[in-house]
């Protein structure tokens, strides 16, 4: 492996992989912080870009612009509490308190050196592990996958500050939007009303936008905050946010193991590693930090860790088995293709100084995200510095720009109106919105793992408990919704018995 690294050194002597990195990166923020558009997007725009370049200056563009994109969706989740990618609803549970408490220079500072460190460790274990991650990541089949899934639903309980009951309710909601469309085996439509704009599902992106970026504006006009002065403590980023993110490091370095892992899981979702380490971390915190939910560190620490380790992870059975972990790295997929490369095991043999100047130009693009994101950060916080009378009208241009531009169609911002009254009245009556986005990301995963289980096996559901794996993390998964679901005096009260027995 050290052999490939130093023959992929010889890559960086040109200056058209460095300048295809920094382009990326610049790049990959961008898309990232503009609602609707998210690295998949660039990846896609830039790539006949890329049949111009060399192959390692091409993956290391369309490489950066994936790692870059995945932390630009934390900064409109902080500043404007829009979620650039689905992936930033998780640091929005923290990041946004921040901001509005005055920190939000803090906050974005927080999210890029979180997410910088995080990717310099997931290519760390890309690099040294993959074989061995690939290796266990063929073993899951559908019945792990349901486990998994519903994980990432139990972690709606913890991320549902006020109530959990609400929490689960509009967690509901989210899967059962996610049924309407086509049913993923038998592709029947279903729940479409007899209307084709139905037929291929609602647009997540128009949900997340209403949801989040329409809700708030209609907060803002009704509750008469347009005129009131936004208040920003600081604006200047330094490497004091590098050391900030150090202070967590356990956090983080647990985050980055979460990541990596979900990440080199075909099909599974990085949003099950973000919301996954969040309530962890929430379950953890570092003395002295403000509480979860009202703007704690850690919680943004946690997500974006998780966010950009997973960018790692996801790559390794990219390269090595030639398996996407979602739909960027499928691009990536045919990128390497299209490039002359051939990813799988036979790549390391026959093209060994791309793979290591392909490695190389990852870790790179992760120090350069730190830097860049650090020179672009006080232009995202003076946004905050702008009345919000001014600022109101931006977000909804943004929004119905962003949302046609997906699939242009008109459709899709009508559903962005709907789905921005529901998001403004859950608000009012303290409903959470995170969860609604859970639901639709993980419902689809759980029930098409849970249905094809059921086609492949004999004992019905019960095959599932036939699995070790599968059937350990369903074990895990009772346990915590029963701590969950215990009032916590009597959860209390049961850990004294429990250690008045052990002594």
């Amino acid at each position: 492996m050290f052999d490939i690294l130093l023959a992929g050194l010889d890559s960086f002597q040109s200056w058209q992989v460095i300048g295809g990195v920094i382009l990326g990166t610049v790049i990959g923020m961008v898309v990232g912080v503009l609602p609707g558009l998210g690295p998949l997007i660039g990846i896609i725009l830039m790539l006949p870009v890329t049949f111009h370049m060399q192959p390692v200056a091409g993956m290391g563009m369309l490489m950066s612009i994936f790692v870059a994109g995945s932390c630009g969706g934390a900064i409109s989740a902080i500043v404007l509490r829009i979620p650039g990618t689905p992936l930033a609803a998780a640091t929005l549970l923290d990041g946004y308190p921040m901001a509005r408490n005055g920190r939000a220079a803090d906050a974005i500072g927080l999210a890029i050196a979180s997410s910088a460190l995080a990717g310099v460790l997931g290519g760390v274990v890309m690099i040294l592990g993959a074989p061995a991650l690939a290796s266990v990541a063929t073993n899951f089949g559908p019945p792990e996958y349901f486990a998994l899934a519903i994980t990432g639903l139990l972690s709606i309980s913890v991320v549902s500050n006020e109530s959990t009951i609400k929490g689960l309710m509009t967690g509901a909601l989210g899967v059962l939007i996610a049924m309407v469309g086509s049913d993923p085996l038998s592709n029947a439509a279903r729940f479409t009303f007899g209307t084709n704009a139905l037929s291929g599902g609602i647009n997540i992106v128009a949900i997340i936008v209403g949801l989040f970026a329409l809700s708030e504006a209609a907060v803002q006009i009704l509750e008469g905050g347009l005129r009131k002065k936004p208040e920003v403590q600081s604006v200047r980023v330094s490497l004091g946010s590098l050391w900030m993110a150090l202070r967590h490091w356990k956090n983080l370095l647990r985050s980055s193991a979460i990541g990596v892992f979900f990440g080199a899981l075909p099909g599974a979702s990085g949003i099950i590693a973000s919301f996954t380490a969040y309530a962890i971390a929430r379950s953890r915190p570092l003395k002295g930090d403000a509480p979860y939910g009202e703007g704690a560190e850690g919680g943004v620490v946690a997500t974006e860790s998780a966010n950009n380790a997973a960018c790692g992870g996801a790559m390794i059975p990219t390269l090595a088995l030639a398996i996407p972990g979602d739909a960027a790295t499928a691009v990536l997929l045919g990128a390497l293709l299209l490039l002359g490369l051939v990813p799988g095991p036979q790549m390391f043999a026959l093209s060994g100084d791309a793979v290591g100047g392909i490695f190389l130009a990852f870790l790179v693009s992760n120090i350069v995200l730190f830097f860049v994101g650090m020179l672009m950060t006080p232009l995202f916080v003076r946004v905050l510095r702008v009345r919000k009378q001014y600022l109101v009208p931006v977000v909804l241009l943004l929004s119905i720009v962003g949302v046609y531009s997906v699939q242009s169609r008109v459709d899709d911002l009508w559903v962005m109106l709907v789905f921005g009254m529901l998001g403004f009245g859950l608000r009012r009556y303290g409903y959470p919105l995170a969860p609604i986005v859970i639901g639709l990301i993980l419902g689809p995963i759980a029930e098409g793992s849970y249905r094809r289980t059921l086609l492949f096996s004999d004992n019905g559901p019960w095959f599932i408990l036939e699995r070790p794996i599968a059937s350990t993390i369903l074990a895990i998964d009772i346990i915590v919704l029963i701590l969950t679901l215990t009032p916590s005096s009597l959860r209390q009260r049961a850990f004294t018995l429990f250690r008045k027995w052990r002594a």
